[in-house]
């Protein structure tokens, strides 16, 4: 079996295996290898291993192993590090070039090989293109030997690098350096949407990290049921509508619009799932959910659902609630109790109360309180004196009859002179003429600077009396509302009479001479 240790190259899309001789090199070492295109400086990606003819065969072809020269020395770094500015100051150069040649390709990097046998320069294209002028002038500018080099798109983006949709580094400069083929169909087994610009990446093909995960994918829609099969459950029948491939659950929606997670671990295989398997000889997928999967879920739906169905099953009663062990009763408070006055003997005089005062504006807290204390007072003294103890051979006399209750006074009058009268309407008459006499009372007046003594005031209110004495007359009196009102009723007819006289004047001929000698006025009859 033949020991390799692979290498990884700046410009290379993937690890080539070398032969460690006797080298000793290990992994993250530089190591100076020998190549189709010369000498290389490389760094170790692994330990030397041992692989098989067939390995070999499939990685190498029909090639030998090509030999690791030594490990790098410090001289050899330097001398890197060299070439590689060299190659950076190529580049402009390089651009300017394609650029003038009008050639349909990108420009990707220039390398010195270690050896200095040539130079390399990187370039990507749709086609191939002709390239040979091209290479002349680059040889006539740099002084060297050109070899050019088409590369993928792929190719470019590992070596460019850059960052993904995810913000990470891309995965083919990172540590991706074998490509893969990527198919639509691991995007649409991953249920990704189907756009170009979600699945691609830098390089405009599809994601290399589209294939890292479609084999959990695969496995796992294999052994769950099929998207919109239908699941029996103890709640009803469910319908899948989603995968949760990470997690390995199914989102089942139930008869009543409910979605609930059920893992697929948790799910079981009827019998008629079994036998139908058995006779297509295909896998055996579950389509039972059982009690135990949906008492798992924390959500408190399900959990009340479940109760709900074992109460109307009949298999759990009930639980009855002790409200005792709810609820902490209060302790009672202990009230006092009235002390009632004892019955007195029909010979001793009951000590007459005290009538209360009522006092204007008193509040009912007030009066409530004044009436417990002047009932309580009697009731105190006739259990101190010695005569309240009835003797038991006397017989007890009957209770008095509760007085009516007392209707309350809202307002208090002045001039009540005793309690329990209202005051009389003339009382109230005077009070109120009273009020207005004080409210008539001039007001005083106040001198200000500039009112000239008060002559101003003055004589601003002479002039309101006069209009309020003018305007007295114009309004006729009481007296003279009847007068007027006749005189209207007699216009009409006072008309009607001097038309008549007019009339009978044209009859004879010329106007008649009264004794009054007015015209329009009736003839006045001779006596």
């Amino acid at each position: 079996m033949p020991t390799v240790i692979p290498v990884k190259f700046r410009y290379a899309a993937r690890d080539l295996w070398f032969d460690p001789q006797d080298t000793g090199a290990v992994e993250a070492d530089h190591v100076i290898c020998s190549t189709e295109r010369g000498t290389e400086i490389g760094i170790v990606t692994a330990d030397a291993h041992d692989v098989s003819d067939e390995e070999q065969q499939a990685i190498c072809g029909d090639a030998a192993l090509k030999p690791v020269l030594r490990i790098a020395t410090d001289e050899d770094l330097d001398r890197a590090d060299q070439l590689a500015e060299m190659g950076d100051e190529a580049m402009p150069v390089f651009r300017r070039m394609v650029s003038q040649s009008g050639l349909d390709m990108k420009p990707v990097g220039v390398e010195y090989l270690f050896g200095g046998e040539k130079v390399v320069c990187y370039f990507s294209a749709e086609e191939r293109v002709d390239f040979r002028q091209l290479v002349r002038d680059m040889a006539r500018e740099l002084h060297e030997r050109i070899d050019m080099r088409q590369i993928g798109v792929r190719e470019e983006a590992a070596i460019v690098g850059g960052f993904a949709h995810c913000g990470q580094e891309l995965c083919c400069a990172r540590f991706g350096h074998q490509f893969e083929p990527v198919s639509i169909r691991m995007a649409k087994e991953q249920d990704l949407p189907l756009n170009s610009t979600k699945i691609s990446g830098a390089c405009g093909r599809l994601m290399c990290c589209l294939r890292y995960e479609f084999e959990a994918y695969r496995d796992f829609k294999g052994r769950a049921p099929k998207r919109n099969a239908v699941i029996e459950t103890p709640l009803g029948k469910g319908k899948i509508v989603e995968y949760d491939t990470p997690k390995e659950q199914l989102t089942l929606r139930l008869e009543n619009g409910k979605q609930i997670r059920v893992a697929l671990a948790d799910m079981e295989a009827s019998e008629a799932a079994v036998k139908k398997s058995q006779e297509l000889n295909c896998p055996c997928r579950p389509d039972t959910a059982p009690r135990a999967a949906l008492e798992r879920l924390a959500t408190p739906e399900v959990q009340l659902a479940l109760a709900e169905l074992d109460r109307e099953m009949g298999i759990t009663p009930e639980e009855q609630v002790d409200n005792a062990d709810l609820f902490v009763e209060a302790p009672r408070t202990r009230r006092r109790r009235r002390v009632e006055t004892p019955a007195q003997p029909q010979q001793q005089d009951v000590a007459p109360q005290p009538e209360p005062t009522q006092e204007a504006g008193a509040t009912r807290s007030r009066r409530r309180r004044k009436k417990r204390s002047e009932a309580e007072a009697p009731a105190a003294a006739v259990q101190d004196s010695p005569q309240a103890a009835p003797s038991a051979s006397a017989p007890a006399e009957p209770k008095a009859p509760p007085k009516a209750p007392r209707r309350r006074r809202h307002h208090a009058v002045e001039g009540a002179v005793q309690q329990g009268e209202q005051p009389s309407r003339a009382a109230a008459r005077e009070e109120t003429k009273q009020d207005s006499k004080q409210d008539a009372k001039p007001r005083r007046q106040r001198r200000r600077p500039g009112d000239r003594g008060g002559e101003k005031a003055q004589a601003q209110q002479a002039s309101k009396q006069a209009s309020r004495q003018q305007a007295q007359r114009q309004q006729p009196s009481r007296q003279q509302l009847p007068k007027q009102q006749a005189r209207k009723d007699a216009a009409p007819q006072q008309e009607g009479a001097d038309a008549a006289a007019k009339r009978r004047r044209r009859h004879r001929g010329g106007r008649g001479k009264g004794k009054g000698g007015a015209e329009g006025t009736a003839p006045q009859t001779q006596q």
